[in-house]
């Protein structure tokens, strides 16, 4: 370890993390990790658990719904009070990132827990939301398969095996053999699949 300069070949720059295949939130997210009264020290390994860690943040307040409940606005309050307190005391960040984690387990709504979260992301600046939901959106698609005219979609994430069920499901429909359709339709709910036709494709989740 040593003092980090441009003449060292050691200083680091968003540039350089990107190249690196880093998300420069993930640094933010190790630089916050640490007091600012004490050494930082960087290492690669560490950057690399930083980065493990800040996307595994980003997966879990994806996976949380933001239609699911309305925001309990004194929580968001309480929260936001005692979050700040905590920060303010000597700029402990590394209390604040723990904060995070509390809020996830929190026994509140999903809508209320994700206003807190984006309360908290004001001062940490992590694009925690915005990262989330580029995520869902990514996932929404990458569960949403075309088969010529018809689209199967997912709410509970993609599976090739459950999406070919359907499409068979589909085809034996088309030629009217309405006993396999109905007998793979069985199949899928034994499976723990609800099956929703809408127009143009169908719409699975687990149950």
């Amino acid at each position: 370890t040593g003092k980090m300069s441009k003449s060292s070949g050691e200083f680091l720059t968003v540039s350089l993390l990107e190249e690196k295949g880093y998300d420069p939130l993930a640094y933010r997210l190790f630089c916050l990790q640490s007091h600012y009264r004490k050494m930082l020290v960087f290492t690669w390994e560490n950057l690399d658990n930083a980065q493990g860690a800040y996307r595994k943040l980003i997966k879990r307040i994806a996976a949380l719904n933001p239609a699911d409940g309305a925001v309990d606005a004194d929580a968001l309050r309480e929260r936001k009070d005692k979050f700040i307190q905590t920060v303010g005391n000597d700029l402990n960040t590394a209390s604040g990132l723990s904060a995070l984690y509390d809020v996830l387990k929190a026994d509140a709504n999903d809508a209320t827990k994700l206003a807190i979260l984006g309360s908290y992301d004001e001062v940490l600046g992590l694009s925690l939301l915005e990262k989330a939901e580029a995520l869902r959106k990514k996932e929404r698609e990458s569960a949403s398969a075309s088969h010529g005219d018809y689209t199967i979609t997912s709410e509970s994430g993609a599976d090739a095996e459950i999406d070919a069920l359907i499409l068979s499901r589909y085809e034996a429909k088309k030629t009217k053999n309405f006993a396999e359709a109905d007998r793979i339709r069985d199949e899928l709910r034994e499976k723990g699949v609800e099956i929703t036709d809408v127009p143009g494709g169908a719409v699975w989740k687990r149950v």
